[in-house]
């Protein structure tokens, strides 16, 4: 047997019989790569930068921009002087949130472990959320400063009581541009001032910049929906992604990657938003301990995606299905001479990979090996893997999303009595570990509903693990819809759609989408059978209110929704209604 399954006392993770149950717990035939206890991001991502101070290690890609670079060294002078320029000039202190409302740029690494290294707490936000959104989160993370460019500005600037900081151009020269007084007065600082009032940091911080931190100390606060509801901040520490870290990039850590690869030899591409747990440390932290080069697309065209794969030789891309679909459908990749390409390895994550999409990849790009990982921002990041290139376990079965990482607990529970299941019989995963968040900030209610009295955190994720240690993920018990990756909750949008006067009732379902994975449909019912309001209607109403991945896609007309004694919402119900009817709505 491929996996190593102990039985230990247990309460069964809420429906069980407390200590008269046994658990079934299996862990990971991996070898562990030694955890530091104690260590910080910035501690662990800078780890001999002075041997690799001249390699470059974050490259800008944007088609049209400058293709500035930093090296090693330049980021890690940077990091210093905004930390202290954010001591100085904002007052900002240990446990602080900071919220950065930025799209992919070369410089979110500096602005992110600035803000760690300042003791402050980095809260990255969607710049594809609507201005209400992001006032949401303002508020909700109880943020004391905005980070954000001259193109986003006019989303926050209502958060008029939050100082904010505008990079790129001058301050309010955007604002003046565009002949708003409001936004100027709004873009009150320059990113610029930050660094200015550092000058003189080149060396050792000064002793008043030094900040006092533990590993235990939260270090981000991105938003996620969990398993149910609205959007909640989730408190993250040094402790749990450094943790996270260790695990995934262990097999590299071992053979000392770092310092026996060439220049060149990893080359990552950061496509993956950085405001979301899987860019800023899947990607950005993980590259950077490796002192790999990061190459940094704000945004996904398929042909400038091409283009940047051969121009600067990624050799590790991490994506999502719907990329992987258009890699495999689109005739612009015809365009490309694919012998060039050095890639080596995709990672898919974020959402379903199907296995007939997974061997046309692999039959179009033969010798690209497809890695597929599995992770929830409550465990910060990543909770199961494939092996590193070369390991003996580095190809899972089609259809597994992999290996449990070492050091991580599992076990899959019946959700109806709570308790834990053997190998090949499906249930709810749950996973325990050191990543696992620290809860859900001022959330006491939704973090009990998540980690349970004995450190199990509840996924809403059913699925199975196999004799040989692959883990299939074939259901979700939270109600969640995954468009193109992003996480669209259904209450959210169900809470909108009620707010219309000729609506009296609203739900909100997954439907199966080829190129987004699921699509958020409507069932709405009217106040009246013929009160004038069209599908078209009702999809721009929500349009105008929430970012474009969680708009409504299709809207079925019904004369009630079907719901529990308990008043829960019947989705399966509903999906299976929508799904039997032939031609969708117009």
């Amino acid at each position: 047997m491929g996996i190593v399954a102990n039985e230990e006392e247990g309460g069964g993770g809420g429906g069980g019989r407390g200590g008269e149950q046994k658990e079934i717990v299996f862990e990971s035939l991996l070898p562990m790569y030694p955890f530091v206890p104690g260590c910080t991001i910035p501690e662990y991502v800078f780890k001999d930068v002075e041997k690799f101070s001249e390699r470059v290690a974050v490259v800008d890609a944007a088609q049209g921009g400058d293709g500035r670079q930093y090296t090693y060294g330049q980021v890690h002078t940077l990091v210093r002087k905004f930390a202290a320029g954010l001591k100085r000039e904002f007052g900002i202190r240990k446990g602080d949130v900071v919220l950065v409302l930025l799209p992919n740029v070369a410089e979110y690494s500096i602005f992110f472990l600035g803000i760690i290294s300042a003791g402050a707490i980095f809260s990255g936000s969607n710049p594809a959320f609507h201005a209400s959104e992001i006032q949401k989160q303002v508020l909700a993370s109880d943020a004391k400063l905005i980070l954000t460019s001259n193109s986003l500005l006019h989303k926050v600037k209502d958060c008029c009581h939050v100082p904010i900081v505008v990079t790129g151009e001058e301050e309010g020269s955007s604002a003046a541009h565009h002949g708003d007084q409001e936004l100027a007065a709004a873009a009150a600082h320059s990113v610029k001032k930050l660094f200015e009032a550092a000058d003189g940091i080149e060396g050792d911080q000064h002793e008043e910049d030094v900040v006092s931190m533990e590993d235990e100390d939260v270090c981000a606060m991105p938003f996620s929906s969990g398993t149910t509801g609205v959007s909640k901040g989730v408190m993250i520490t040094h402790r749990n992604i450094v943790s996270n870290l260790t695990q995934t990039l262990a097999d590299l850590e071992r053979i000392s990657f770092a310092d026996t690869a060439k220049d060149g030899d990893l080359v990552v591409l950061g496509l993956m938003p950085f405001f979301h747990i899987y860019g800023i440390s899947g990607i950005l932290c993980a590259t950077m301990r490796l002192k790999g080069r990061v190459i940094v697309m704000p945004r996904f065209s398929l042909r400038e995606f091409m283009e940047v794969l051969l121009k600067y030789g990624i050799t590790f891309a991490p994506i999502v299905p719907p990329i992987i679909l258009q890699l495999v459908k689109s005739p612009v990749v015809d365009e490309f001479d694919l012998s060039r390409l050095r890639l080596m390895a995709v990672l898919s994550a974020a959402a379903p990979l199907s296995t007939d999409l997974q061997m046309a990849f692999e039959a179009k790009f033969p010798g690209v090996d497809v890695q597929r990982a599995y992770g929830l921002t409550e465990h910060s990041c990543v909770t199961l893997s494939h092996c590193g290139p070369g390991h003996t376990r580095v190809h899972a079965k089609p259809g597994s999303v992999g290996f449990i990482l070492p050091g991580t607990h599992l076990k899959f529970v019946d959700t109806d009595t709570g308790s834990s299941l053997p190998a090949n019989t499906v249930g709810e995963l749950c996973c325990r570990g050191t990543p696992t968040m620290k809860g859900y900030y001022k959330n006491l209610q939704a973090t009990e509903a998540t980690i349970d009295k004995e450190g199990w955190l509840h996924t809403g994720d059913v699925g199975y693990i196999d004799d040989d240690g692959d883990i299939f993920v074939v259901d979700r018990v939270k109600e969640l819809i995954k468009y193109k990756g992003f996480q669209v909750p259904p209450a959210e949008l169900e809470a909108l759609l009620i707010t219309h006067p000729l609506i009296a009732d609203a739900a909100v379902v997954p439907l199966p989408d080829e190129e987004a994975g699921e699509i958020p449909a409507a069932c709405v019912v009217l106040t009246q059978t013929d009160a004038p309001l069209s599908a078209q209607e009702i999809m721009r109403f929500i349009a105008s209110k929430v970012a474009t991945y969680k708009q409504v896609r299709r809207v079925e007309f019904l004369s009630s929704i079907p719901k529990s004694s308990s008043g829960k919402i019947l989705r399966r119900l509903l999906k299976d209604q929508i799904l039997s009817n032939v031609q969708p709505s117009t």
